[in-house]
């Protein structure tokens, strides 16, 4: 495999074109929007700049890595040569049916179909082309360029052969591959959004503040960071629908959102990507404070 295309240049998206041309495959980043891609390659540049700052990438390295890397705003002149397509597109179940119908028409034979999607039925998306046997799930972590793990779901049609391929990729991209199965919310976020959930119950019950609950699982469980600001930083809008999912696949209501998480989203308060969440995001980016609404609290040695 030496074609890469990836479908979306979002935050997603470019990680994934970025740690693919640093290892040395030919990739096509595709997006509708063009102002997007544009944006997405100054984000890798920067994130190159800050390998390099760390001495984990040099100069030459830098240029060939942007040099392997193809912008295109049309998908089936994206995808004419991809030995694999990689879709990081919104987490929306209709969108990501309709782009893989158009992948399945425009795709050479043989080339396997992955899905960075976080909790959206693998098998569901297969149904909608008609290679089923070469639709996988490849869901990497965020930051990408950082995060070691790719989570691989096998749907219920998808060849070993498909996998044993993705297996391989994912370490030649320096990845750690873990293949699971397709059910709602894979294990990644069947085992993540649930703790997420409680701490927001915990927080709406008033058993205790964002501080305290960020801190006790921080300095008692050692997480790097608490559930809170992780909820900020995946998105609060990208919690619930993924919570959703799983409420919707398992009909236990132990997987229903919780009524503040759902205000929340409501009231357009997001997380880091509207500036304010269970935390503000201060525009200078020095830090981040509690938000108002539930107490007030600084960590300058935390970026926002």
């Amino acid at each position: 495999m030496k074609n890469i295309s990836v479908i979306g240049a979002g935050t997603m998206g470019n990680g994934i074109a970025h740690v693919f041309a640093q290892n040395g495959f030919s990739v096509t980043l595709i997006d509708l929007n063009t102002a997007q891609l544009e944006k997405a390659i100054a984000t890798i540049g920067k994130n190159l700049d800050r390998q390099i700052a760390k001495g984990t990438l040099t100069e030459n390295e830098k240029s060939s890595t942007l040099k392997n890397i193809t912008i295109v705003s049309d998908v089936s002149e994206g995808i004419k040569k991809a030995d694999l397509v990689v879709e990081a597109a919104t987490e929306n179940i209709d969108l990501k049916l309709k782009i893989f119908k158009q992948l399945d028409d425009a795709a050479p034979q043989g080339c396997i179909l992955a899905t960075n999607t976080s909790s959206i039925s693998i098998t569901k998306i297969a149904a909608a082309t008609k290679r089923p046997e070469l639709v996988i799930g490849m869901h990497f972590m965020n930051p990408v360029p950082v995060m070691k793990l790719v989570e691989i779901i096998n749907g219920y049609a998808t060849k070993k052969e498909v996998t044993d391929t993705v297996v391989e990729l994912s370490k030649q991209l320096g990845k750690v591959p873990c293949a699971v199965n397709d059910y709602p919310g894979f294990i990644a976020n069947r085992i993540l959004m649930p703790m997420i959930n409680e701490a927001i119950y915990s927080l709406y019950e008033g058993v205790a503040g964002v501080e305290e609950i960020d801190t006790v699982m921080k300095l008692g469980m050692a997480h790097p960071m608490g559930p809170l600001q992780l909820a900020d930083f995946i998105g609060l809008d990208v919690c619930h629908s993924i919570l959703k999912v799983l409420h919707d696949g398992f009909g236990n209501p132990k997987y229903a959102p919780c009524p503040l998480l759902v205000n929340m989203v409501m009231a357009g308060k997001l997380g880091v990507k509207s500036g304010e969440g269970f935390y503000k995001y201060e525009a200078e980016r020095k830090g981040w404070v509690v938000s108002e609404r539930f107490g007030r609290y600084r960590d300058d040695n935390l970026q926002g």
